[in-house]
């Protein structure tokens, strides 16, 4: 019984609490069309996450610039902007960070959660105390 409850502290539990993390690739969905858009990339330097856009899943928006960026990022295409920037994970969320929205040219304060389902994202953006939330899909 001992071996059984090792081998699943040494092998299983660590995959277990792994799969409950945002770091991945999640697939967005526009909130208003319902259509997938791209692939982001959630990833952690240090212990600040951040998200970056992998694939455009539209053919039309393939080689978009972000025409409605700022700096250096400025006419630059949008895959491979990095939209969710500087994010902390506090208990179950993740926040005081930023989402960048390229179509539109507005930065939100941003915050991140796993729903009941650890295979879907809620990224909710901030306007004062008014929010608008999206529901990403992890990839497999």
């Amino acid at each position: 019984m001992k071996r059984v409850a090792l081998l699943f502290l040494v092998f299983i539990l660590p995959f277990i609490v792994s799969s409950q993390d945002i770091i991945g690739k999640w697939k967005t969905i526009d909130g208003q069309t319902g259509k997938e858009k791209a692939i982001v990339e959630i990833y952690k330097e240090g212990e600040i996450f951040f998200g970056k856009i992998t694939e455009i899943l539209q053919s039309e928006d393939k080689n978009v610039l972000c025409e409605k960026c700022e700096g250096i990022e400025k006419n630059k295409p949008v895959l491979g902007l990095v939209l969710i920037k500087n994010m902390l994970k506090d208990g179950k969320y993740y926040r005081k960070g930023t989402i960048f929205d390229p179509e539109y040219g507005k930065k939100f304060r941003c915050r991140l959660k796993l729903t009941d389902d650890p295979d879907i994202l809620q990224v909710r953006g901030y306007v004062a105390f008014l929010y608008a939330s999206q529901y990403w899909h992890r990839v497999k």
